[in-house]
């Protein structure tokens, strides 16, 4: 079902990969697994630009699989810091796939990740205000 007008991507394109073969389950579709691996490198990629330093994952709502990737798809996964608390954050991430050839756009799953702040002894540490964080360049 190709996408309509209201359905666009919510938050910034932080990662963009070509599902291959070596990805693909039985049944020729992209593991689940794969996808989830691709979100949480996005929300890494978001959280490591929002605190300025490492983060690590501590957990995700529930992840609904709304269509299948396929060989040959661009998944391309966007993000959104919804909340930041003291040492935590909630990251939005959405995994949409490009479909091979005909390009059309289909999202195929979303969630919200937690990570956590640490330093270089992965103690939790405290996130920096917004407004010490620089912008980041294209």
């Amino acid at each position: 079902m190709p996408e309509t007008a209201s359905e666009d991507p919510r938050g910034d394109l932080t990662v963009r990969t070509i599902a291959m073969p070596a990805d693909t389950n039985a049944n020729g579709d992209i593991f689940g697994g794969w996808v989830l691996s691709q979100m949480d490198q996005a929300g890494g990629i978001a959280g490591v630009d929002r605190t300025q330093g490492r983060v690590v994952t501590v957990a995700l709502d529930a992840m609904t699989f709304i269509r299948p990737v396929r060989v040959g798809d661009v998944l391309c996964v966007y993000t959104r810091v919804a909340h930041v608390g003291r040492t935590s954050m909630k990251i939005e991430v959405e995994a949409w796939a490009r479909r091979f050839r005909t390009r059309i756009r289909e999202k195929v799953t979303e969630a919200t990740f937690t990570f956590v702040a640490i330093d270089d002894e992965g103690r939790p540490r405290p996130i920096p205000p917004l407004d010490a964080v620089p912008p980041l360049r294209p």
